[in-house]
This record gives C-alpha cells, sequence and structure tokens, in this order.
C-alpha cells in the first residue's frame, strides 16, 4: 500500500519520541450518526495497537442517553483484554468513574470547559460547578491508584464568546492541575488556533507553574492549522499530542469543521523530522481505510488518501 516515507531530516531541538494519544475510538466515533457495532470498535482499538499506539482512548462512561454511540463501554471493555496499549477512558462523573473501576480500569479523564458558555452547553453547569464536580472523581480515582487527565476545551476560542483570553484558560488549567490532574490536555475545539496563539499559551501556562511535562495539546483542523500548531507545540518542548486514526470525529459547534488532526497526517511529519512514535504508518493506514469502509465514506485524511489511493 505505502509507495514511500518521507525523507526524515531532523529539527533541532525538538523531543526525540511524541507519544500519540489515539482519541478515534472515542473523540471520533462518538460523532457518528450512526452506532457502530461493538466488534467492529473492539477490532479498531486492536488494530490500532498492533500499529503500535501506545495510548488508545476507547470509550466513556457517559450515560447511554447523551451518548447512544458509546452506550456499549461495559460491553467493550472486556473485549480488550490482552490489548497492548494504555486504554483510557472519559468519566463525566462519580457515577461514571464507579463504573469504570468496577471493570478494572486504570486511566481516566474528567473534560473541562475554558469558557462559560461551552461548561453550560456540554455540563449543563458553570465552570465553577464543573470543577466542583470533578474534584471527588479525581480524588477517588488517585485513591485507587488510576491516572488522571484532564481534559480542557475551548482553549482558544469559543462559539459563542469567541476569542477566549489567555489568562482564562491559565486559571482553569491551573485549577484541572491542583485537583490532582495527571496530565492536562489543551483543546482547539473548534480549531480556531494558530502558531503564536499556541506557544503564547503554553508560555503563560509555564510562567503559571504548570510544567511543559504535564501539557498535551489536542489540535482540530477546521483551518488546516492542526500540523503547524503542533510543529509550534514541539518546538515549544510538548512531547503528547492527541489525534484521531483517519481524522474522524468533528466539532459540532464549527461548520465546516473537518474534524481532529488525523494520526496519519501527524505520524507523517513526525517521521519525517526523525521524531520517534513507535507507530508503523502502514498498518495504521490499512487500519483507517478499514475502519472507512465500515463507516461507508472515505477517510479525511490526505495522508490516508494520498498512501491509499482514496477518492476524496
Amino acid at each position: 500500500m505505502i509507495e514511500g516515507l518521507p525523507m526524515a531530516v531532523p529539527e533541532p531541538g525538538l523531543p526525540a519520541r511524541v507519544r500519540i494519544h489515539e482519541v478515534g475510538p472515542r473523540d471520533g466515533l462518538q460523532n457518528e450518526k450512526t452506532v457502530v457495532p461493538v466488534e467492529v470498535k473492539a477490532e479498531f482499538i486492536h488494530r490500532l495497537a498492533a500499529a503500535g499506539l501506545g495510548t488508545v482512548e476507547a470509550t466513556s462512561f457517559v450515560r447511554p442517553e447523551w451518548v447512544p454511540q458509546l452506550a456499549d463501554a461495559e460491553q467493550l471493555v472486556p473485549m480488550l483484554d490482552g490489548v497492548a496499549a494504555r486504554l483510557p477512558v472519559l468519566v463525566p462523573n462519580a457515577r461514571g468513574l464507579d463504573r469504570a473501576l468496577a471493570l478494572g480500569i486504570r486511566e481516566i479523564a474528567v473534560f473541562g470547559s475554558a469558557t462559560e458558555s461551552f461548561a453550560k452547553a456540554n455540563l449543563n453547569r458553570t465552570v465553577d460547578e464543573s470543577l466542583e464536580m470533578f474534584a471527588p472523581v479525581v480524588a477517588t480515582a488517585r485513591e485507587a491508584g488510576v491516572r488522571v487527565r484532564g481534559y480542557l476545551s475551548m482553549c482558544f476560542g469559543d462559539p459563542w464568546e469567541g476569542a477566549v483570553p489567555i489568562g482564562q484558560v491559565v486559571r482553569v488549567g491551573r485549577r484541572l492541575l491542583d485537583l490532582g490532574c495527571d496530565e492536562l490536555s489543551l483543546g482547539d475545539t473548534i480549531g480556531v488556533a494558530t502558531p503564536g496563539h499556541v506557544t503564547a499559551l503554553l508560555t503563560a501556562l509555564n510562567g503559571a507553574g504548570l510544567p511543559t511535562d504535564r501539557l498535551a495539546v489536542h489540535f482540530h483542523d477546521t483551518y488546516g492549522q492542526a500540523l503547524a500548531n503542533t510543529l509550534a507545540a514541539l518546538r515549544h518542548g510538548v512531547t503528547t499530542v492527541d489525534a484521531s486514526a483517519g481524522g474522524l470525529g468533528g466539532c459540532p459547534y464549527a461548520r465546516s469543521a473537518t474534524g481532529n488532526l488525523a494520526t496519519e497526517d501527524l505520524v507523517w511529519m513526525l517521521d519525517g523530522l526523525g521524531i520517534d512514535t513507535g507507530v508503523d504508518l502502514g498498518l495504521l493506514t490499512a487500519t483507517s481505510v478499514w475502519m472507512a469502509d465500515r463507516l461507508g465514506r472515505p477517510s479525511p485524511s490526505r495522508t490516508v488518501r494520498a498512501l491509499s489511493h482514496q477518492e476524496p
């Protein structure tokens, strides 16, 4: 399938290795209009791990009526025995955590917002109320020896509020880490970030005592900026990047949003920079083609299309 790989030309000062936090099975599939069979989800995750992705976010323990696409979490997790990857899950509250812990989950994530408008739309709470809800979840998880990631959405722009002040993002991010989150993923939920903005936010977070090694980035490619923004983060020292196999997923709040940064596009760039990811691009591309066939449409990833000769 692969006709070639990029020539590796390292750029001085970049990390030697990047950990890709694969979000396709959760963040990608939750945006599908139809429910993907649990057997397909399980095989998808097995294939992603076999392609070398060491972290695959598997599902979310939300109430089934909220996200029916992920209502099969209890069925899915036992089907992942033997997967050689970290398998974090998203939990919205204490009940979701209880369900995850009952299945032996060892990594969770909570999903907060830097803006009041999105906190209200997504969680039906204010930012403060959402943090109050997360506090016992994070504390209980930590007591159980479970690693906790904090997602912070709307870090660069909000569809209702417009540009989001950097200081506002820093304050909420600081509070998430103070709750006990091990890692903070900075989300460009509607894809409006640009490289200078990324660098400014990361610098401000560092200035507030949030070290770069506890930060991850999660870019959407709405305006074609995801890879440029990722490179800006790499130059700042970030070594954890979220991406979605085949570019699955999108933002319901942005017209013509092209979804998450495609993992294949990210790997192509990182391979070209001589940065180790442990990912076999051929196996990953084949996996995304396989999933695209099951979804009945071509992958939006340009790298997948180029390497597999898919038509747009």
